[in-house]
């Protein structure tokens, strides 16, 4: 894992940071200095990596679907840190069915939490990052938006999780255009993770076995295997601090290759 001072000074909020590629995350910017909040609905596991972490993390609840919690965190950290300058909008949750098989009720629920969250944590996180200003350190805010490879190509399902991250691909980009307009000094990316070593694969590992699971997934990408959070984070940290400085309304595709145009086609075994 890198480790520097690059982002002393500087505060961050990881959501979905309790496990997987946000808790990576979280370790990874406040290796390089950062204060970071842990915001996540799993309360144990969150409140667990930041005792991990140790005095530079701290955790938060947080349903990113509810507006009332993102005013509350927000406003609860500039109280303790002053300030904000990172923003990691990584919560979300798989979805699962096809266009013929999701129900209403599951397709909002899957927006709700991988489109509306990104969506609150944009508009409010860039109104906290104007409120505090830049000031010192001398850092521009960052936005990363962690979207899918299912952001970028289509695919028969699960119909909600692809429209949903196909929507933070543009939504990204909005932001990004209306912070550049406005002159505010913040950027907004997005991260496109192919499969990823994570919990949202769970319900397959339970179906066919960890390892043989890991085989059919990793199968799918062009490098052999899946890949590991802290890959996703490095992608992010790169996005959150100055080496991406003149990168906005961009997206980044860690993904081994799988939409490179040579894809295996080892089929997926349904849980």
């Amino acid at each position: 894992m890198t480790s520097s001072d690059e982002l002393a000074g500087r505060v961050a909020i990881v959501t979905g940071g309790a496990s997987g590629i946000g808790a990576a995350c979280a370790r990874l910017l406040a290796a390089c200095g950062a204060d970071v909040v842990i915001g996540d609905v799993q309360d144990g596991p969150g409140a667990a990596v930041a005792r991990d972490i140790g005095a530079r993390a701290s955790f938060r609840h947080l349903d990113v679907a509810s507006e009332g919690a993102w005013l509350a965190l927000i406003d609860d950290t500039l109280a303790r840190l002053g300030r904000l300058d990172i923003l990691v909008n990584n919560a979300g949750i798989a979805g699962s069915g096809s266009i013929e098989d999701t129900t209403v009720e599951a397709w909002e629920r899957t927006h709700a939490v991988n489109l509306d969250g990104v969506f609150l944590g944009c508009k409010h996180g860039i109104a906290a990052m104007k409120r505090t200003g830049r000031g010192k350190p001398a850092a521009k805010g960052a936005i990363v938006n962690v979207s899918s490879i299912a952001g970028m190509v289509g695919g028969a399902g699960p119909c909600a999780y692809t429209a949903s991250k196909g929507a933070v691909r543009l939504l990204t980009k909005s932001v990004a255009q209306h912070c550049a307009e406005k002159r505010y000094d913040i950027r907004c990316n997005s991260v496109h993770p192919g499969g990823i070593d994570t919990p949202i694969f769970n319900p397959l590992w339970q179906a066919v076995g960890r390892e043989a699971g890991k085989a059919l997934v990793g199968a799918l990408h062009p490098v052999g295997h899946m890949g590991a959070p802290d890959d996703i984070a490095e992608a992010v940290l790169y996005l959150a601090s100055d080496r991406s400085r003149f990168m906005t309304g961009a997206e980044l595709i860690v993904d081994g290759g799988i939409t490179s145009g040579f894809q295996r086609r080892t089929p997926l075994a349904a849980p």
